[in-house]
């Protein structure tokens, strides 16, 4: 049985189908010492080199599906690498040997939430794709006054630049002063839609948080920056929702006592993370600070440290 090289590709972590097949019209990918052409075919056994390398594949009969729930902090960028040099969703990923992760689409930079991201490309295009109307629920904080009329255009449809836009629901989640929260949800996933359609109405926002995906929900235990691997009842989920066939294999250990374990190693993979991230920056300027000193302890402070020792 055959594939398309691209995808072939993209399942070995090379980069997205898009981006393989300008790999392959700029004459970069060789398959059997010949250099490759959009439309080939492979069967993923024979010699297929990137610049010169050789790629390591895999059948895709024998690949795990893996889906990650991360809690997206604001400040991160959607993109794998960012020209001005601010973080990505995919610092702090776990590594993988052999594929990549996939974004599930994408929430901008002053965003904060529930971020997909899967080994399967397959999985990640049908659940960014509209046609399987997969609704995103977020908790959206605006400032200014609200009126019900502002709710009925918001829910009936507001006219975009790019098209007809609207919440399916619109939930009031209380506020003070004239800052206002409310849960909107929404089948779609495009351009900073949520922001625009407030913005629409004169609205100004001020947070805003994705809290769920389909049924999969933020973690209420993910730390902002951790990540949380899904159990295979949920990876089931998505992938019935968009018309795969289930997995059988996870690679999540499904004890309770390894999950809070799991959790715990999570938070300290972003404390050592965000302390690594400030270090970089130590030292480089006036307001760098210095360690502060060490205060001398006395003999019998000594002899007491000893002793507990």
């Amino acid at each position: 049985m055959t594939e398309k090289l691209q995808k072939v590709l993209a399942r070995a972590g090379k980069g997205s189908r898009r981006e393989i097949e300008t790999l392959i019209s700029q004459g970069r990918v060789s398959v059997n010492g010949n250099v490759a052409h959009l439309g080939d075919r492979v069967t993923g056994n024979e010699p297929i080199r990137v610049d010169g390398h050789l790629v390591e594949t895999q059948p895709e009969g024998e690949i795990i599906c893996r889906v990650l729930a991360y809690h997206k902090p604001e400040g991160e960028v959607s993109t794998r690498k960012d020209p001005e040099g601010r973080p990505t969703v995919f610092d702090r990923l776990p590594k993988l040997q052999g594929s990549r992760w996939v974004a599930v689409g994408r929430l901008d930079v002053n965003t904060s939430g529930l971020l997909m991201f899967t080994t399967d490309g397959e999985l990640a295009n049908r659940l960014m794709h509209p046609r399987h109307e997969i609704d995103r629920e977020y908790a959206v904080r605006v400032f200014g006054e609200v009126t019900e009329a502002m709710l009925q255009r918001l829910r009936k449809g507001v006219m975009l630049e790019d098209g007809m836009a609207k919440f399916d629901t619109i939930k009031y989640s209380g506020g003070e002063g004239m800052n206002h929260w409310f849960h909107v949800t929404l089948k779609e996933g495009r351009n900073r839609e949520v922001r625009r359609l407030w913005e629409s109405q004169e609205m100004q926002v001020s947070r805003l948080i994705r809290v769920r995906y389909g049924k999969i929900e933020l973690p209420r235990n993910l730390p902002r920056g951790g990540w949380a691997e899904m159990p295979l009842d949920q990876v089931n989920y998505l992938r019935s929702e968009v018309g795969l066939t289930n997995e059988e294999q996870s690679k999540v250990d499904v004890h309770a006592s390894d999950r809070y374990k799991q959790v715990a190693q999570i938070r300290k993979a972003v404390r050592k993370h965000n302390s690594r991230v400030k270090g970089d920056g130590a030292g480089t300027g006036a307001a760098a600070k210095k360690p502060a000193p060490t205060r001398p302890r006395s003999p019998s402070q000594r002899q007491k440290r000893k002793t507990r020792l």
